[in-house]
């Protein structure tokens, strides 16, 4: 099987909000866009799924074989649903976090990686900072001159 060519550039931010899945059967299928996303991490990566395996049991600290990565990728085999531990595990083994990304938005949430966090928090006290600006104009509109005067004596 020839391997695909790993994602160059890992993954460009969407700044969509994503939708959260709320809707009757919203998530259906959801195991075999999982699995279908298992098959592309393994397809891109280089290394084998014997090295991929031993990564994630190294990361788990629980055994992982390339039998199970097989499973795994194969939406036919219903009955080998992905652990959570074991997905994320796939993921930090070969940092295909572009590949994640899509999963999450399923569910209305996006991902963000590492100090990407501090972006988010500058965005935040920026929203702060506009709403006090805003509040502090108003005050200022309404607000009453202080009287003025010195002590009578």
């Amino acid at each position: 099987m020839v391997k695909a060519k790993a994602h160059p550039g890992q993954m460009g931010f969407v700044f969509d909000a994503p939708v959260r899945a709320t809707g009757p059967a919203s998530l259906a299928g959801i195991e075999c866009r999982v699995s279908a996303t298992v098959g592309m991490i393994l397809a891109s990566d280089p290394r084998s799924r014997e090295e991929i395996a031993a990564k994630m049991t190294v990361l788990l600290g629980e055994e992982v074989s390339r039998a199970m990565l097989d499973a795994y990728a194969s939406p036919a085999r219903a009955d080998h649903k992905v652990p959570m531990s074991r997905f994320l595990a796939l993921v930090a083994a070969t940092n295909r976090l572009d590949l994640f990304d899509p999963l999450l938005r399923e569910i209305g949430a996006a991902l963000l990686v590492g100090e990407e966090v501090h972006t988010a928090r500058i965005g935040q006290i920026s929203q702060k900072v506009r709403e006090l600006k805003a509040e502090l104009r108003a005050l200022e509109q309404a607000a009453p001159l202080i009287r003025e005067g010195g002590a009578r004596g």
